[in-house]
C-alpha cells in the first residue's frame, strides 16, 4: 500500500533544529515579549470581565409589529372584510413577509405582521418604515370613521424593573403627575432607555345629561355643537399694520370646569340656561378603564424601566438602588415606592451560580489535568504500601493550569470586541469551550514530558512538541469550531437566540490553539523538571509496559483481527443510538429557573372590564392566603409587560387579565404550579385560567397547537370544533381551548324605516343619539398646561345601566323634538363572532392545549397528528376541500429553528472534509474519519434516557458540535497511524500502536470534556446538551479507540507482517 502521508523519521538523542517556520521556538527565542503578552493578556482579560454587560438573555431581534386600526359601531365581519383584508393586501407586497395574522373583533381590527427569520435585524426598522408607508398609501380606501391605524413596533423593549406607587388618599391624577416627575429623574440614569407608566388613567370631563332635560325638549345635538364650538381653537387672522403684524386671538376657551358649567345654552323651554343647572359637570377618568396594574390587593401605577441595549443590568441595578432613598424621601406623605420587578437581581444570581458552576469545572479539568499528566509509579513501588507506591507531578497540570486562565482572559477580550455580554448562554458556552480547550494543551504538555522522558532537553521537547502536534492540534481544533459552524450561520430567531455558542466557543478553541504552541512552550521550559530516562533503559517502559496497557494491546489487536465482526456491532451500536433517539421526548426550549408564576385569567368574549376587574381581585386575594407567596402583582385587561425578553406577550383586551406570582423559592413553586389549576377549576369556574412558568427561547403561546385554516368563518367553526373535540379526547391534553373564543350577545334594532322616514329620523342620527346616551361622546378637549382632557357628553350612569334604558333612549327628529326609541325601531337579540382570527389572508383558528405532566409538547403533537389527518381526509371526502390543518405552536417554531441549523450542516461537512484533505492528503483515511462523527449518537441517546432529559433545540446543537470532537480524536489517532508507518513499522503494528499511545491523551482530553460537563448537566437550559456531549464522547471515545483501528484495518486490508522496527511514540 502506497502511504499517502509522510513524516520524517524520529529524531535522534542530539536532532538539528528544524528549518522551518516554528511558532514555539520562536516563542522561546523571544521570552521576554510571550512573559509580557501573557501577563498584559491576563491582566487586560480579568478587568474586561468586569466591563462586559450582564443580562439574562442574548439580544435577539423581535420580527413582528401590530397594527391597530378602530372602526366604532363596525360589526366583527365589517372589520374582516373592509379594514382587515385591505391592509393585509397591502401588507403581503412589503419585504422579508412571513406571517401575516390579525384578528377582528367589533369596531377593532389588530394585524400581527412577522417577518422571515431570515431577514437581517439591521433591515427591521427600515422594513417598518415601508409598511407604514404601504399602509397610508392605502388609508383613503379605507372606510369613512376609522380612528388609525396605529403602529407599535417596540417589542423587543425589556421593563426588567418596574416599580409601583401606592397611594393613601391620592386621585389617578395626583399619582400620574408624581409618576411623570419620576420618570423624568429615572430618565437621567445612564443606561435606561425607556420609562413607561402603566395603570394610569387618562381623565376626562363628563357632562351628564338628564334623559328628562331631552323629554323636556332639549335638543342634545345643539347641546353638542355648542360645547365644541366654544372651546375650539381657530385662526382669527393677523392685522398688518406698517410696522407690525398683530395676530388676533380671540377669547372664551375654557380654563376652568366652572366656565363649563357656567356656559349658556338654550333650555328646554327655549330660554337661556346655564349647563351646570340641566347637568352634571365633573372630573373623572376613563370609563371603563384602559388597563389597571394592582400589588397585593391595592391598585397602583407602575413605571417600567428598560434598559439601552448592550448596557449592564446589574449595574443599572445599583444605580437604580442608590437613586431609590433620594426618590422616596422626596415622595409625598401617603405615596409609597415599591418594586414589582428586580431582574438585576436575577441576573446577578444567575451569573453568580453560572460562574460557581465554572469554577467548578475549572476545579474539574485541573484535577483531572494534574493526575493524568503528574501520577508516577515510583521506582521501588512493590516494596512500599499502596498509598506510598504512587506520587503526583505537579508541574504539567499546573502549565494546563495557568493555560485556563490565560485563554479564559483573551476569550473575555474577544467577548467584549465582538459585543458578546454575560448572559445564560455565553456563560453556558464558555463551561462547554472549558472542557474543549484544554485538550490542545494536554496534547501539547503530553508530548513535552514524553520526548524529555526519552531524553530530549527542554528547548528540544518544546520545539518537537509543534512540529509533531501543531497541525493535526489545528486540524483537531478547527474541525471541533466547525462543529458549531451550524449555529453561527442558523438565520432564524433562535439560531440568533444561540449564536453565542457559536462565537464563545469558536473564539474558546481558537484561542486555546495558539496558547498551546505558544504560551505553553514557555510555560513547559520554565515550569517542568522530568527526570530524564537513563541511557540504555526501554523507552516507553513506564507507559506502554504495563499491564494496563498490554491488556488495551491485546483488545485493540482482536479488534483488528475480528475487524468485521467489531464493525458490525459498532454499526448496531450506532442503529441503537438512532432507535433510542426515537423514544427520546422531543422538546423546544425548557422552561427557565426563575421563581415566577404568571396567570392568565380569560373571561367569556364580550365580558366587561368591571366583571373582569372583580374575578381578578377575588383571585389575587386567594392567591395571597397561600403560604410561600411573596407578592401578587395583577394586570387587568392586558398581559404584564415585557419584563423578561422570551416573554409571550398578552395584548390588550378587557376580558383578559394576568397575574405575576412572586413565589418564595422554586420548591413553593413547584408547589403552586400543581396546586394552582386545582384551585382555579373548583373556585373559579367561570374563567378560562391557565397557569404557566417563565419560558427559554423565542416566546411560544402553548406546547400544542394546530391551525385549522379555511374560507368560510361558520364552515372553519365547524371544523375546528371536530378538531377540539378530538384533541379532548386525549388523556395527554389539558384545557382544550381555541382562540376565536365565544360568540358574543348583541343588539340589533330593527328600524321601521316608512316611520323614521316620515319623521325626518336616519340610521346614522339614531347610532349617534345611542352613542351619546349610552358610551358618551367627546365634543372637545379642556386643556390645561401640557394636558389634552376630553369633555364627554352622556347620560347619567342610572339611565344606561340596564337594557331598558336603551329602548326608552330619545332621538331628535327633523322638527327638532326628540321621540322615543321604542316608537321606531325593535330590538332583536343576537349572536355575533367575538372575534376571528386570519393567517396571510385566510380565516384561521387555533385549537390549542397545555399537556400533560411529564409529557412534551412534540410528543403529544405527534401522538394527535395521525388523528388529525385521517379527520383531515375525511373532510375532503365530504367535499370540504380547501380545509386544512397545519401544526404550529413550539413544534412549528422548534422546526423553523431546526431547519435554520440544518441548512448551515452542508457547510460544516464541506469545511471539515476539506480540513481532513488538508491534513491527511487521503481521500479514503479523510472519509473514514468523517464517518466516525455520527457514532456519538448512541452515547447521546442513552444520556438523555438515562437521565430523563428531553432532546431540544440547545441538545440537538450539541449533537451536532458532537461529530467535530469526535473527529477531531480521530484525525490524531489516524495521523498517528501514518507517523508510525512512515518510520518503518508494518501497518498492523502501526495501528494497534498507535492505539496504544494515543490512548493517554485521547482518554485525557475526553475525560476532561465529559468530566466539565457534569456542573451544567443540573443545568435546566444546558442540561441536555450536557448529557447528549458527555455521553457521546465517552461511546465515540471508547469506539474510536477500538473500532477505528478495526475500520482503517478492513479499508486497507492490513494483514499481519513480521515487525521490522522497533515500538517507538
Amino acid at each position: 500500500m502506497n502511504d499517502e502521508t509522510t513524516r520524517d523519521a524520529a529524531p535522534a538523542a542530539k536532532p538539528q533544529a528544524s528549518s522551518s517556520f516554528n511558532l514555539s521556538r520562536w516563542a522561546l527565542d523571544h521570552r521576554p515579549l510571550t512573559r509580557y503578552l501573557m501577563v498584559v493578556l491576563m491582566f487586560m482579560g480579568g478587568f474586561t470581565y468586569f466591563q462586559l454587560g450582564q443580562d439574562e438573555d442574548p439580544p435577539f431581534t423581535f420580527r413582528a409589529m401590530v397594527v391597530r386600526t378602530l372602526w366604532p359601531g363596525a360589526t366583527t365581519q365589517q372589520m374582516a372584510e373592509l379594514v382587515t383584508a385591505k391592509l393585509e393586501r397591502s401588507l403581503q407586497e412589503v419585504p422579508y413577509a412571513d406571517k401575516i395574522r390579525s384578528y377582528s373583533k367589533p369596531g377593532e381590527s389588530q394585524i400581527i405582521m412577522e417577518l422571515k427569520d431570515y431577514s437581517k435585524p439591521s433591515e427591521v426598522a427600515n422594513v417598518w418604515y415601508t409598511v407604514r408607508k404601504k399602509i397610508g398609501d392605502i388609508r383613503p380606501t379605507l372606510p369613512a370613521g376609522i380612528q388609525g391605524p396605529f403602529f407599535n413596533d417596540d417589542f423587543g423593549d425589556v421593563y426588567g424593573i418596574i416599580y409601583a406607587l401606592e397611594s393613601d388618599g391620592f386621585n389617578y391624577a395626583e399619582v400620574k403627575a408624581i409618576a411623570d416627575q419620576l420618570r423624568q429623574q429615572l430618565l437621567r440614569v445612564k443606561d435606561v432607555a425607556k420609562v413607561e407608566i402603566f395603570g394610569a388613567q387618562d381623565e376626562k370631563i363628563f357632562v351628564d345629561i338628564s334623559k328628562a332635560q331631552v323629554q323636556l325638549g332639549l335638543d342634545m345635538n345643539q347641546v353638542f355643537s355648542q360645547l365644541s364650538q366654544q372651546n375650539a381653537v381657530e385662526f382669527a387672522g393677523s392685522l398688518q399694520t406698517p410696522q407690525d403684524v398683530l395676530q388676533i386671538r380671540v377669547g372664551g376657551q375654557f380654563q376652568a370646569v366652572e366656565q363649563i358649567k357656567a356656559m349658556p345654552v338654550r333650555g328646554a323651554s327655549g330660554s337661556q340656561t346655564r349647563l351646570g343647572e340641566i347637568a352634571n359637570v365633573y372630573r373623572g377618568y376613563a370609563d371603563p378603564p384602559s388597563i389597571k396594574v394592582h400589588h397585593q390587593g391595592r391598585e397602583v401605577v407602575a413605571l417600567g424601566v428598560s434598559m439601552v441595549k448592550g448596557g449592564d443590568i446589574v449595574r443599572l441595578g445599583k444605580a437604580l438602588t442608590q437613586m431609590r432613598a433620594g426618590l422616596e424621601a422626596g415622595l409625598p406623605a401617603g405615596i409609597k415606592l415599591v418594586q414589582l420587578q428586580d431582574q438585576p437581581k436575577a441576573v446577578t444570581s444567575s451569573v453568580n451560580e453560572f460562574v460557581s458552576v465554572l469554577i467548578e469545572a475549572v476545579l474539574i479539568v485541573l484535577a483531572v489535568s494534574f493526575i493524568s499528566l503528574g501520577l508516577h509509579k515510583r521506582d521501588n513501588a512493590a516494596a512500599l504500601p499502596l498509598w506510598r507506591r504512587y506520587y503526583v507531578d505537579m508541574r504539567p497540570g499546573l502549565v494546563v493550569g495557568i493555560t485556563i486562565p490565560l485563554v479564559l482572559a483573551v476569550t473575555f477580550l474577544a467577548m467584549d470586541y465582538f459585543d458578546i455580554g454575560l448572559h445564560k448562554i455565553s456563560l453556558g458556552s464558555l463551561i462547554i469551550a472549558l472542557g474543549l480547550l484544554v485538550d490542545d494543551a494536554i496534547i501539547a504538555v503530553e508530548m513535552m514530558v514524553r520526548k524529555m522522558e526519552e531524553g530530549y532537553d527542554k528547548v528540544r521537547a518544546a520545539t518537537f512538541a509543534y512540529e509533531v502536534t501543531a497541525m493535526p492540534m489545528l486540524t483537531g481544533t478547527l474541525i471541533t469550531a466547525a462543529g458549531f459552524l451550524p449555529i453561527g450561520l442558523a438565520k432564524s430567531v433562535t439560531g440568533e437566540y444561540t449564536y453565542a455558542i457559536f462565537a464563545v466557543t469558536v473564539i474558546a478553541l481558537v484561542l486555546s490553539w495558539f496558547a498551546s504552541v505558544f504560551f505553553v512552550p514557555y510555560l513547559g521550559t520554565w515550569l517542568l523538571k522530568v527526570k530524564p530516562v537513563a541511557p540504555g533503559q526501554a523507552v516507553h517502559e513506564e507507559h506502554f509496559d504495563t499491564p494496563f496497557y498490554n491488556l488495551f494491546r491485546r483488545c485493540v489487536n482482536w479488534c483488528v483481527e475480528y475487524r468485521w465482526t467489531t464493525i458490525g456491532v459498532t454499526v448496531l451500536i450506532f442503529v441503537l443510538g438512532i432507535v433510542g433517539m426515537g423514544r427520546v421526548q422531543q422538546q423546544f426550549f425548557p422552561d427557565s429557573s426563575r421563581p415566577e408564576i404568571l396567570v392568565d385569567i380569560w373571561l367569556p368574549e364580550g365580558a366587561s372590564f368591571a366583571a373582569n376587574e372583580q374575578v381578578a381581585k377575588r383571585f389575587e386575594q386567594r392567591l395571597m392566603q397561600e403560604p410561600g407567596v411573596s407578592s401578587v402583582s395583577t394586570w387587568v385587561g392586558s398581559g404584564v409587560p415585557r419584563f423578561y425578553l422570551p416573554l409571550d406577550q398578552v395584548f390588550p383586551q378587557t376580558n383578559v387579565s394576568q397575574l405575576l406570582v412572586l413565589p418564595k423559592d422554586l420548591k413553593v413553586r413547584e408547589s403552586l404550579r400543581v396546586k394552582l389549576p386545582v384551585i382555579l377549576a373548583s373556585e373559579f369556574p367561570e374563567v378560562r385560567g391557565r397557569v404557566k412558568l417563565l419560558p427559554n427561547g423565542p416566546p411560544v403561546a402553548y406546547p400544542v397547537q394546530f391551525r385549522v385554516v379555511g374560507a368560510d368563518p361558520l364552515v372553519l367553526r365547524e371544523r375546528a370544533d371536530e378538531v377540539k373535540k378530538l384533541m379532548q379526547a386525549s388523556s395527554n391534553t389539558r384545557g382544550v381551548n381555541d382562540n376565536w373564543n365565544e360568540y358574543v350577545k348583541t343588539i340589533r334594532l330593527e328600524v321601521d324605516q316608512a316611520k323614521a322616514r316620515a319623521l325626518g329620523v336616519s340610521s346614522q342620527s339614531i347610532a349617534q343619539a345611542l352613542s351619546i346616551a349610552l358610551t358618551g361622546s367627546t365634543v372637545g378637549q379642556f386643556r390645561e398646561g401640557d394636558k389634552l382632557i376630553e369633555v364627554v357628553l352622556r347620560q347619567p350612569k342610572a339611565e344606561r345601566d340596564a337594557i331598558t334604558d336603551l329602548f326608552s333612549a330619545y332621538v331628535p327628529t327633523s322638527s327638532g323634538r326628540s321621540i322615543p326609541l321604542a316608537q321606531i325601531a325593535r330590538p332583536v337579540f343576537a349572536w355575533e363572532p367575538g372575534v376571528m382570527w386570519r393567517q396571510n389572508r385566510d380565516f384561521a383558528i387555533t385549537v390549542q392545549c397545555d399537556i400533560a405532566e411529564g409529557l412534551q409538547g412534540a410528543t403529544v403533537t405527534a401522538e394527535l397528528l395521525p388523528a388529525l389527518k385521517a379527520l383531515e381526509k375525511q373532510w375532503l371526502a365530504k367535499g370540504f376541500s380547501g380545509y386544512n390543518i397545519d401544526v404550529a405552536g413550539a413544534v412549528e417554531q422548534s422546526s423553523k429553528g431546526s431547519d435554520s441549523i440544518a441548512a448551515g450542516v452542508p457547510v460544516m461537512l464541506f469545511l471539515t472534509f476539506t480540513l481532513l484533505m488538508l491534513q491527511l492528503r487521503s481521500f479514503s483515511r479523510s472519509l473514514l474519519v468523517f464517518i466516525t462523527g455520527p457514532l456519538g449518537i448512541a452515547g447521546a441517546a442513552a444520556g438523555l434516557l438515562i437521565f430523563g432529559k428531553p432532546f431540544g433545540f440547545v441538545a440537538l446543537l450539541g449533537v451536532i458540535a458532537l461529530m467535530g470532537m469526535i473527529q477531531r480524536n480521530s484525525v490524531i489517532l489516524i495521523d498517528q497511524i501514518e507517523q508510525e508507518r512512515s518510520r518503518g513499522l508494518p501497518a498492523w503494528e502501526a495501528i494497534v500502536e498507535s492505539a496504544v499511545g494515543r490512548l493517554r491523551p485521547i482518554v485525557l482530553t475526553a475525560a476532561a470534556a465529559v468530566l466539565a460537563m457534569i456542573p451544567l448537566s443540573r443545568s435546566v437550559f444546558w442540561g441536555p446538551m450536557a448529557v447528549c456531549i458527555m455521553g457521546g464522547l465517552i461511546v465515540a471515545t471508547v469506539l474510536t479507540l477500538l473500532a477505528l483501528p478495526a475500520m482503517y484495518a478492513a479499508a486497507f486490508k492490513v494483514r499481519r507482517e513480521p515487525s521490522t522496527g522497533p515500538v517507538t511514540g
